[in-house]
């Protein structure tokens, strides 16, 4: 079983930098705008639509699972990936990359980002943390790679065969590892599982038993409030680049992938960390961060205040998704982690949708300043910070009564 389940990380782990793709949406944005006539706002809509519908699809993948298996479910979401990336290669109007690229490459990453993260966590229960940290970590470092590779792609078959070259290339190789992807034997989860138990605070948790607890909203009021500054500053990185620092198209990739480095080292380091001092306290680290990046980038004139602005808020907003993951196992248990986090993350819907359109608005509002973006999320992350620690102090109080009793 050990040997099977590191096999089965880092096949999760590769294909979560495939489906990291996503993350280089910014080097796309612009010579779509270019070609098309798009506006900022319209062209930002197709990334909150991916990621909007991304937590959905985790929600069908539970129920998927119970009648095709993990194998079958992470196929299918490696289809429908490549599928929507090579018809975004076809397309002639805004509405049609929004259902191509945001609803159909969305839902495969839904489907796939979910089952490879609970998946491995069932594999590693007593490590939750750094199994759900460097699963997710390859979804954040997806840009990292693809996002130079995107740019030359552009710049020698145009935006739309970019598109196609690669939703082919990412389609063959998920459909290749994803044959290696399987489930842990029931009798190991049950017996992982147990001995685990005494470092766990919930029993498991059915998704309607979920929703109806405070803990559930407050968890995923959480989620929402984490997303928002690192969706807005990944979404937004290369013409933020470009317009506050002057940076060429060919370096701002290079801050979008060093966002991709970032979001992956958060997700494994913040996972990790929290395995150690305590999932809120980890939280409180990182929002705290995140604002320093903010306040960073606010005042930002030159390229090494920018990169350090822009590491700090992705390397946090990494590790909402090294973290989550764990939070939800630790308060709901793990037998329905899949369907209960898929539900957790619709928070990225929420956070998907604010963030960009913050920026969106601030630019067009200021003539093409980001500086009012940046100000109403330092505000969120403030407001965030807040409320980790009410819920720090419920934790504790609810720990004290387990104790008691």
């Amino acid at each position: 079983m050990n040997n099977k389940k590191w096999l089965i990380l880092t096949v999760s782990i590769v294909i979560n930098l495939c489906i990291g793709f996503a993350y280089a949406w910014s080097v796309f944005s612009k010579p779509l705008m270019v070609d098309f006539g798009w506006t900022a706002s319209q062209a930002s809509m197709a990334f909150t639509i991916n990621l909007f519908v991304l937590p959905i699809a985790m929600i069908f993948a539970g129920p998927l699972v119970k009648r095709f298996g993990v194998r079958m479910v992470v196929l299918l979401g490696g289809v429908l990936f490549g599928l929507g990336l090579y018809l975004s290669g076809m397309i002639t109007t805004v509405y049609q990359i929004y259902i191509t690229y945001g609803l159909i490459a969305g839902s495969g990453i839904g489907l796939i980002y979910s089952i490879t993260v609970s998946n491995t966590v069932k594999w590693f229960p007593a490590n939750k943390g750094l199994a759900g940290g460097l699963t997710a970590g390859g979804f954040g470092a997806g840009s990292l790679i693809f996002a130079p590779l995107a740019v030359q792609f552009i710049a020698v078959q145009g935006v739309l065969g970019a598109f196609q070259t690669l939703g082919l290339i990412f389609t063959g190789v998920i459909l290749v590892l994803g044959i290696f992807i399987a489930a842990p034997p029931v009798s190991d989860i049950a017996s992982l599982a147990t001995a685990v138990a005494t470092n766990q605070s919930a029993g498991n948790v059915t998704t309607r038993e979920m929703l109806k607890t405070p803990d559930f909203y407050l968890i995923w009021g959480l989620m929402v409030l984490g997303c928002i500054s690192g969706l807005m500053i990944i979404s937004q990185a290369s013409p933020i680049g470009q317009v506050m620092v002057g940076l060429s198209p060919e370096q701002a990739a290079f801050a979008v992938g060093f966002i991709g480095l970032a979001n992956a080292t958060g997700r494994v380091v913040w996972g990790t960390v929290s395995d150690k001092i305590g999932r809120y306290n980890t939280l409180i680290g990182m929002f705290a961060l995140s604002g320093a990046g903010l306040v960073a980038l606010y005042f930002t004139n030159d390229l090494p205040l920018f990169m350090v602005g822009i590491y700090l808020i992705a390397a946090s907003y990494g590790g909402v998704f090294g973290l989550f993951p764990s939070i939800t196992a630790d308060n709901f248990g793990i037998k329905y982690l899949s369907m209960n986090y898929g539900v957790v993350m619709t928070g990225l819907s929420i956070g998907a949708f604010i963030g960009p359109q913050i920026a969106a608005y601030a630019v067009e509002k200021s003539g093409g300043s980001y500086n009012l973006a940046f100000i109403i999320t330092l505000g969120i992350n403030i407001a965030a910070i807040i409320l980790v620690m009410f819920a720090k102090q419920k934790n504790a109080k609810h720990q004290m009564t387990l104790v008691e009793n």
